[in-house]
């Protein structure tokens, strides 16, 4: 099958699409830090790296199979040499890649990212869980190039902003954890690899937020995660300003709601998509989640959030947002 060639770096690294893989050969000597199966930790041999999808048949052969070992025929079939290559495997799509590259005098700094929130975003310190549990993941993999020099601390350090940007571009989307009330700070399978070119003239010696290195890998970082999940999951701004899709992460049974509705409920369900998407109770709702967190993490007392809680949801003028806030409110911290 033909691969097709998709974007170049300005070193002239290649980025080609393939079916399943996005993969990338380095027309430079690289050195690189992977959080791979194949040739993971830190590496001054690279000279290829690789996104691939994993179909539902994939993922039950690796149930039983060595990731490496398939990994490694993975190579074979790019005509890549398995002993210089590194890759990142995901649920997403490769044609939900998204590619940002950000320059700066004579810096660049190219992202490549996938990303898969749905069913498996998580917070650091949530209740662990098996990636292989059904088959089903989501990933948010990033392959970051850049055409300096970067010794392996740096590289580490790069690693570091670019995890912190990861969150960051969570965060402005307000994604939900699966395994608590909180916001997700990534998924429980995120794949990153860094690299940097050995050739040129140019070492930094700091990727942290303080420098502009570390500035243009936060840019890249955020705004390729928040496309690619964008393209994978339809996630956007937009669509998280919603009521909803706010109450969704301190989540309850809503046929439970239902049920206990003194309302006709077809005509509560029409009156409240008019009305889940308005600014004003997106807002409202938005603050009272708010005032939960603050109870969850032991900043205000319980009873004093209760009561502000309440008196915030009066300012809804909207009866099912107004019902549907009070259930919570009462579920929730009362």
């Amino acid at each position: 099958m033909k691969h097709r060639l998709i974007f170049n770096t300005s070193l002239d690294d290649e980025v080609f699409y393939l079916k399943d893989t996005i993969f990338v050969n380095f027309n430079v000597k690289r050195n690189g830090i992977s959080t791979s199966k194949l040739n993971g930790g830190f590496s001054s041999e690279y000279k290829s790296v690789f996104n691939h999808h994993l179909s539902q048949e994939n993922i039950d052969y690796l149930e039983d199979h060595d990731v490496n070992d398939y990994l490694i025929r993975l190579c074979g079939t790019l005509n890549m040499d398995s002993d210089y290559s590194t890759g990142l495997i995901t649920l997403a799509e490769m044609k939900n890649t998204s590619i940002v590259c950000r320059i700066f005098k004579n810096i660049e700094v190219v992202a490549i990212t996938t990303a898969g929130v749905r069913t498996n975003a998580s917070r650091a310190g949530d209740p662990s869980s098996y990636y292989e549990e059904n088959g089903k993941f989501g990933t948010i993999n990033t392959i970051i190039l850049t055409n300096v020099n970067l010794d392996y601390e740096t590289l580490l350090e790069a690693f570091m902003c670019a995890t912190e940007a990861k969150t960051v571009a969570l965060s402005d989307l307000k994604i939900p954890s699966q395994y608590s009330n909180f916001y997700a700070t990534g998924t429980g399978t995120d794949g990153l690899a860094v690299f940097s070119n050995t050739e040129s003239e140019i070492t930094l010696t700091n990727a942290g937020k303080h420098s502009k290195f570390g500035e243009l890998i936060g840019q890249c970082i955020i705004e390729s995660v928040k496309k690619a999940i964008k393209k994978q999951v339809w996630i956007s701004n937009k669509s998280q300003s919603n009521v909803l899709s706010r109450l969704n992460r301190y989540n309850l049974d809503i046929n439970e709601f239902y049920k206990n509705l003194d309302y006709d409920k077809k005509e509560f369900i029409a009156e409240l998509q008019k009305d889940m998407k308005k600014q004003d109770n997106v807002a409202i709702t938005t603050s009272i989640l708010n005032l939960f967190d603050e109870v969850h993490c032991n900043l205000i007392k319980k009873e004093d959030a209760y009561y502000l809680a309440v008196e915030i949801k009066e300012k809804c003028n909207s009866y099912p947002i107004k019902t549907l806030l009070e259930y919570w409110i009462n579920y929730f911290i009362r």
